[in-house]
């Protein structure tokens, strides 16, 4: 962990906190940075490697597509019957290609859609249910993107996604609060295996372009994450946390 980092001790102490997509990138250091403050961590992915980051923590593992309503149903089920109850929901997951409009196919599409909308949406769904029933709080956070808020060349359908968890967000928090908050981050560069494939002409167009000079570290956007669910942060609710070092800031 980058000595930057100090995960505050049992600041999340006996919560169950859930992240999708969390093998790798910004889901498994918000794993770490949860397990680190006391929480009770479930992983969910898609990628088996998971299983290991979960190991590491002593966390527990799910193998989870999120594009597929009943598995994300089974995956609360099984959280719930684990621990008992989910505190905090993390959707984090994503799909995404790098192609502009005319190359993209309708099948990566509905892909990308169904994991960053629908999944997005079950994800919650299930979620606030069970926060109701049990009658306590809970906090739904949701991994947006500056992408949320800006055109960048070839990512319509992942800006789509990214867009709509800006309304999602929204929506949760007007229909359930006080009870239940619900927060957006909205992530920059972010130095993980998810921007390997953007080409380097690209990429040095873009660092140009944010007054920090860098991509921030996975772990910069757990510990804003975990500020974000915690109680000193209680009046936060319906809105998107921005953290892209300047970028949107030029305009």
């Amino acid at each position: 962990m980058n000595a930057r980092m100090f995960p505050v001790p049992d600041r999340h102490k006996d919560k169950v906190y859930l992240v999708t997509g969390g093998a790798g990138g910004i889901g498994k250091a918000c794993a770490e940075r949860f397990a680190a403050e006391g929480a009770q961590v479930m992983i969910a992915d898609i990628d088996p490697d998971g299983q290991a980051v979960a190991h590491a923590i002593g966390g527990t593992f799910r193998l989870v597509d999120m594009s597929q309503p009943d598995s994300v149903r089974d995956l609360a089920r099984t959280t719930i019957e684990t621990f008992g109850r989910i505190d905090i929901w993390h959707n984090n997951a994503f799909s995404a290609v790098f192609k502009p409009i005319d190359q993209q196919t309708l099948e990566e599409f509905e892909r990308i859609t169904a994991v960053g909308i629908r999944g997005y949406w079950i994800g919650a769904k299930v979620a606030v249910e069970h926060m109701i029933e049990r009658g306590g709080k809970g906090v739904i956070i949701n991994t947006a993107s500056v992408q949320s808020f800006i055109g960048e060349k070839g990512f319509s359908a992942y800006q789509v996604t990214k867009g709509a968890v800006l309304a999602l967000t929204r929506s949760l928090a007007v229909d359930h609060g006080p009870d239940i908050r619900a927060v957006a981050i909205a992530p920059g560069l972010i130095k993980t295996q998810a921007i390997a494939g953007i080409p380097d002409e690209i990429m040095t167009e873009v660092i140009a372009g944010i007054p920090a000079g860098r991509g921030a570290e996975p772990e910069e956007v757990a510990a804003l994450a975990a500020f974000i669910a915690s109680e000193e942060a209680d009046y936060m609710s319906g809105t998107a946390v921005i953290l892209d070092g300047g970028y949107l800031a030029i305009g």
